[in-house]
């Protein structure tokens, strides 16, 4: 039969909950669950870039959310003046937009592909660079201290 407790003992420390990765400093929120939301481009990325001073990996996906987000607007300016013009052009303008359209829908898909695997690859703390953006927005993060 077990002995009964001794009273004057303190209780056992409770036990560790599940982790949920290391805070964010700034925000409160776990690090990797800001930087997925800093993913959303533009607006997230000017959010949490400016609100998060001191998690690096938090800054990293809010400085590549911004850069990916203003070649995304500069994709739809462009996109919208060569509707314009195509459309101007007598007898072949018709196809040349609907050519164009196709290769618009195309690129938007692949924009919003990228995006998803970005937020996914930050929800899961992965730091993953996307191609010629990455490396800009680490060296913009970096202070350029490190070469691309």
């Amino acid at each position: 039969m077990p002995e009964p407790a001794d009273q004057n003992q303190p209780p056992p420390p409770p036990s560790p909950g599940p982790e949920t990765g290391p805070k964010s400093t700034s925000t409160g929120l776990p690090s990797n669950v800001a930087a997925a939301i800093a993913c959303i481009p533009l607006i997230g990325g000017i959010i949490f870039y400016i609100l998060e001073k001191h998690d690096s990996f938090v800054r990293f996906y809010a400085m590549q959310s911004i850069i990916f987000g203003c070649a995304w607007f500069l994709f739809n300016i462009v996109s919208a003046v060569v509707h314009v013009v195509f459309a101007a052009i007598p007898a072949i303008g018709g196809i040349l937009v609907f050519f164009w359209a196709i290769i618009a829908a195309l690129v938007h898909l692949a924009f919003l592909v990228i995006m998803i695997i970005t937020i996914v690859k930050a929800f899961m703390g992965v730091r993953w660079d996307i191609p010629y953006i990455g490396p800009i927005a680490r060296k913009q993060v970096e202070g350029g201290s490190q070469s691309v």
